[in-house]
Parts: structure tokens; sequence; C-alpha cells
């Protein structure tokens, strides 16, 4: 009776802690909205239903770049209005 009453007792403490949540998550991503007329801060957010794989694609940035300058890099400039997908609140 007294391993049942044990067993029973664990298995509350552990559904618990499982079934527990974040009831506010953070918003995960924020593309922009380049139509809205409305700019605090930057762009206002798509609706996430909206949101589409272009919205996280630019051009250019799977070409290789000229490597042969004296410090043997390049840099790719990107901001929101190249990739949308940028936009952060």
């Amino acid at each position: 009776m007294a391993a049942k009453m044990l067993l029973l007792a664990l298995l509350a403490m552990v559904s618990s802690v499982a079934m527990a949540s974040d009831p506010s998550p953070l918003q995960d991503f924020c593309v922009a909205d380049k139509d809205s007329k409305v700019l605090v801060n930057g762009f206002v957010c798509k609706d996430p239903k909206v949101v589409k794989a272009e919205d996280f694609f630019s051009t250019g940035l799977d070409k290789a770049g000229d490597t042969g300058k004296k410090v043997g890099s390049n840099v790719t400039a990107v901001n929101v209005n190249k990739l949308a997908g940028l936009n952060t609140c």
C-alpha cells in the first residue's frame, strides 16, 4: 500500500512539471510588413498566417564574393529592406 502511494505521489509530481508552460511565450519572428503605413521603430510585423518562406530569402547571399583583397574576406550587407525576416520588435 505504501509503495502504491509513493508511486502515485511521484506520478503526480512528474505530471505537474510536464504540464507546466509559459502563458505568454515570446514571439519567434517578426517579418516586416513593408506595405503598412505605420512605422514605429521600424516596420510593423506581418500577420504570422501570411508569412511565406520568401520573406526569409535574399538573392546574392549565395554568391561568392571577392576574397582576393588584402583582408581575404567579403561582407555582403543585408538589411530589413532586402530581407523582411530580419525585422525585430
